[in-house]
């Protein structure tokens, strides 16, 4: 008899814990706005780019304003050449509908790739946020006018604007 219940103790603390309970059950991410980013002419220094940037966050609702932010991509790896500035463009996810202000400051890490031969292009992959609640679309699309090369790993920084 006490053979049985141990097993049957055993087999309740395994299906507690071994079955996923609603709290643990991963939150589907929405799209909350997009992020537009002009960024900064600059010149590649072969190992290390630096890219400073002015965002503005375009929330999906309605009423919200939009919000300004000051960043800069910061890139190891193959960075040579020289651009005349992109534009980059993200959508932004988060498990709630709305955020709050200020919500994207934060650091975003990824990859980075880039080409141009006068009109050039690229992606760069890269998550985070803010306390890691909000996402950028893993991929970003660019444009740019450049003659240059960048392919490594990215870091991206957003903190609210000075110019506005």
């Amino acid at each position: 008899m006490h053979r049985y219940r141990l097993i049957l103790m055993t087999l309740v603390s395994l299906v507690t814990f071994c079955l996923p309970s609603a709290a643990q059950a991963p939150q589907p991410w929405t799209q909350v706005g997009s992020l537009a980013c002009k960024v900064d002419p600059n010149v590649g220094f072969i190992f290390v780019g630096h890219q400073p940037m002015q965002c503005t966050y375009t929330p999906s609702l309605a009423p919200a304003p939009p919000e300004y932010y000051d960043g800069a991509i910061n890139t190891v790896g193959i960075d040579v050449g020289v651009s005349a500035g992109s534009v980059l463009a993200w959508g932004v996810f988060a498990p709630t509908s709305g955020l709050p202000q200020g919500a994207l400051s934060g650091e975003y890490v990824g990859a980075s790739g880039d080409v141009g031969f006068v009109v050039g292009g690229g992606a760069n992959v890269l998550m985070g946020g803010s306390g890691r609640t909000v996402a950028l679309q893993p991929l970003s699309l660019q444009g740019s006018l450049a003659f240059n090369v960048v392919l490594g790993v990215s870091s991206l920084k957003l903190r609210p604007a000075t110019w506005r």
